[in-house]
């Protein structure tokens, strides 16, 4: 069974999709983490940043073996080296990698050549862009398969008078791409859950519901199973506009 997700198209997703975010700093909590994920009925598994950070590599493979039929993304946040970053967690079993829109272009486009090259879905992630409209427009036409919305933990909670939310910008950002379009970034269940309706088809669930916080990045204590497999449950119902 093929877990590549390049060419996936807006078309393909008539109801939500889910991809629960492994943001980590143990391999043993990402892998208990997966179970929790996988028994609830997530679709994709993130290797998140922390992760990325702490274990490397090590990490995709051995969620690879773990699991050979959901598909891995890296949230690698790739700025430079673009090609050589994508293609060492390509080898390594990640079926998506993450670029930065504000990385140059050339990087966003070798980022995209070893998504041809090894198969990848290219996620291009537009946080801090000062146009995020324009800027799904640019990262659609340096070629990425999916537009990041994405607004910044830091900068949300360093201006909570602004009450940042990637809600705001949406349904811009979905009508100026023909592209699946993911949304994250201080979303509450319930906004998530209805990200699908926006015409933003895959979500993501991380933080604050899948770790406990950005200091100690542990699994949070709780009945999270039964929350989890019912915010994905909701997720799977609601139609993609």
């Amino acid at each position: 069974m093929t877990t590549s997700i390049r060419g996936l198209k807006r078309s393909d997703l008539t109801h939500g999709i889910v991809q629960v975010s492994l943001d980590l700093k143990t391999l043993d909590d990402a892998l208990r983490m997966a179970a929790i994920a996988v028994e609830a009925g997530a679709d994709w598994l993130e290797i998140g940043t922390p992760l990325v950070l702490a274990e490397g590599t090590r990490a995709v493979r051995a969620l690879r073996k773990e699991y050979p039929d959901h598909p891995l993304v890296a949230d690698l946040k790739i700025m430079d080296g673009g090609y050589g970053e994508a293609a060492m967690y390509a080898e390594a079993g990640a079926d998506a990698v993450v670029v930065m829109g504000r990385a140059h272009d050339a990087t966003v486009q070798r980022v995209c050549e070893a998504g041809e090259a090894y198969g990848l879905l290219v996620m291009g992630d537009d946080m801090a862009a000062p146009d995020r409209v324009a800027e799904a427009r640019r990262l659609e036409e340096l070629g990425v398969g999916m537009v990041l919305h994405h607004i910044g933990h830091d900068h949300r909670n360093m201006h909570r008078e602004l009450k940042l939310s990637p809600l705001t910008d949406l349904p811009g950002i979905v009508a100026a791409t023909t592209l699946p379009v993911q949304a994250v970034g201080g979303l509450s269940i319930e906004q998530a859950v209805g990200c699908p309706r926006i015409g933003a088809g895959v979500v993501v669930f991380g933080a604050p519901l899948a770790i406990d916080d950005e200091t100690s990045f542990t699994i949070p204590e709780g009945d999270l199973p039964r929350i989890l497999g019912d915010a994905i449950a909701r997720v799977h119902e609601t139609p993609v506009s």
